[in-house]
Formats: C-alpha cells, structure tokens, sequence
C-alpha cells in the first residue's frame, strides 16, 4: 500500500556516509518535532534526478527555510558511498540537503513507492517523489505519474502547494 496524506511515515534506518564511514539514520529522529521535506528519486546520476530533481531543491533551499522547513533530505535506492559522491558532485551537500542511502530498498518499499525497471538496469527502486513530514506525518505528497518527469516532485512544485 502506497503511503498517503495524512499517514504516519514507517520507522526505518536509512544509512549516510559520515567521516567515521556508513552511519544509520532514523527517519522518526529526522522527522520527530520537525518539518522536513523529503524527496526521492530512482537513482543517482540518472539523466533526470540528476540534471533536474536535485538541482531543483538546491535552488529551492532558502525558500522552504523560509517556510520553516527543518531539513530537506533526498533518498535513494543507492549505496551511501555513491550518495555522498551524488550530492558532491550536484552541489547538494554545500546547499545544505540530506543525502540519504536505502540500499536494500527497506523505507521505499515500507511507504509503497518501489518499482523495478529492468530494461534500464532499475530494481527495486523508488518512484520519484516529493513529500512535506511535520513531526513524522506526510502533510503534502507528490508523486510523479511519469518516473522520467519532474514537474510535481521538483523544488518548486512542492513549494507551490505549501
């Protein structure tokens, strides 16, 4: 069952490469008492999450700051290694945003949003998505129909909705 407006987000670890190397993240102690927005994409370094999602939420950063919005965390079906060269390499780790690995695909799958696109070389991977989570509660959702398109998912068609 996919998650939905109004639904509580699954408890889940996903994993961030830090200094020390992989460490684990709670996505209920990122969300718990906050506003955070989280974005999700099929893969790193694919044409459209990397030429269009991401950079839509660096050149959005200061205006969901603007709105009280904590974090802004972008989840992927990636390794965390691969994830912190991603938002290296988009200028997302310097804008401020949350580069985050599910590797096994265990929070994508807990909230309904895999799919696996095996003539691109995708399995088990996320659908692409933008959410607003106030204090561990999907307030706003937006998925795209079309995984190539980021229209609803992007910076700015998650801020229009705020």
């Amino acid at each position: 069952m996919t998650i939905s407006q109004g639904a509580a987000l699954p408890d889940a670890t996903l994993v961030q490469l830090g200094d020390a190397g992989p460490e684990p993240v709670s996505i209920s102690d990122k969300t718990k008492g906050r506003k955070v927005v989280i974005f999700a994409v099929p893969g790193a370094f694919t044409p459209t999450c990397h030429s269009a999602h991401v950079p839509s939420f660096v050149r959005t950063k200061d205006q969901f700051d603007a709105k009280g919005v904590d974090e802004i965390i972008c989840v992927s079906v990636n390794d965390p290694f691969v994830m912190k060269a991603w938002g290296e390499a988009t200028g997302a780790t310097a804008a401020g945003l949350t580069m985050l690995s599910d590797a096994e695909s265990t929070f994508t799958k807990a909230i309904g949003m895999d799919f696996d696109a095996p003539p691109a070389g995708l399995i088990a991977r996320s659908k692409r998505y933008a959410m607003l989570v106030e204090d561990g509660t999907v307030s706003l959702l937006h998925e795209e129909e079309n995984p190539g398109a980021c229209e609803v998912s992007a910076g700015e068609g998650l801020l229009a909705a705020m």
